[in-house]
């Protein structure tokens, strides 16, 4: 079993002359996590504007003052996913994703689905539910708390090493793929 598993994985490694021919071939681990870098700055900008936005609309909506931190954090999960939604359907890329020259694509190589979408947005998220979760029930101090959510992160990305064609477990769930563009 490793060995297949093995063979798999070295069948359709970055660096094969079969994976740089393969259309459907999925980008580096590296790029992907220079495009994700370079997409956490860009989202600075996009929760600048859409926290703006929240507090605008909580001036002149009295029910949303009452909502207080949720629902700003309710209001900035709402907004990521439109930011993503938006791009992935559009384009089948974000800005940073158009930069490191990837998109995201269904499993079968055709333009991503509104449903794959939102389902690859929320699936995304699952390591960020499991962080929180056992920093909750762990009680964990904040630097603590820090090293639990970097250990989830670290633990979500080492699992595309183990999947065959190097996706993501979200990508894999959502049917979906991420491809070199």
């Amino acid at each position: 079993m490793a060995l297949t598993l093995c063979s798999m994985a070295t069948s359709v490694s970055p660096s094969s002359p079969v994976a740089a021919s393969d259309p459907l071939a999925a980008p580096t681990l590296r790029r992907r996590l220079a495009a994700m870098l370079y997409e956490g700055l860009l989202l600075f900008g996009v929760m600048f504007g859409a926290t703006a936005v929240f507090l605008v609309l909580r001036l002149i909506v009295p029910p949303l003052a009452r909502t207080g931190d949720v629902g700003l954090q309710v209001w900035g999960f709402l907004a990521l996913g439109l930011y993503f939604v938006w791009f992935w359907r559009k384009r089948g890329q974000t800005l940073a994703m158009q930069t490191w020259r990837m998109r995201v694509v269904n499993a079968d190589g055709s333009r991503i689905t509104l449903g794959r979408a939102v389902a690859r947005y929320l699936l995304a998220w699952v390591w960020v539910a499991a962080a929180v979760g056992v920093i909750h029930l762990s009680g964990a101090s904040r630097w603590a708390g820090a090293g639990v959510a970097l250990a989830c992160l670290l633990a979500w990305g080492a699992l595309a090493w183990l999947d065959p064609q190097r996706q993501f477990l979200h990508d894999r769930l959502a049917g979906t793929r991420l491809v070199r563009d």
